[in-house]
């Protein structure tokens, strides 16, 4: 085998783990979402996300993993669409953002 073969395999190779280790993580951020939908009586709407952003970054313990921020699309009535995010470093949860909902009986937020 040549050098330009063993690296174009070699290149093959790594996109192909990439696109799985993405598929992965991103239905980890489908099942963060669902669940965090049902818990707090919310739809998750078209039941997926969509990456925003993907970025390098450090974890904890100062290892360069990936960030992915997912958009997504939820209703707290079901009749109306709201935008969130989940942001995932490596494949935890981070973040997540459902926006503010009024709260029966509280008139305005402090």
């Amino acid at each position: 085998m040549t050098i330009p073969a063993i690296l174009g395999l070699c290149l093959l190779a790594g996109v192909g783990w990439f696109v799985w280790d993405s598929l992965k993580i991103r239905e980890s951020a489908n099942d963060a979402m669902r669940a965090a939908c049902d818990s707090r009586g919310m739809y998750f709407l078209d039941d997926t996300v969509a990456l925003r952003s993907l970025k390098p970054v450090r974890n904890d313990e100062g290892r360069i993993v990936l960030r992915r921020v997912y958009e997504f699309e939820y209703s707290d009535t079901g009749h109306n669409r709201r935008q969130g995010s989940i942001t995932l470093v490596a494949d935890v949860v981070v973040a997540l953002d459902v926006g503010l909902r009024r709260v029966a009986g509280q008139e305005s937020l402090p």
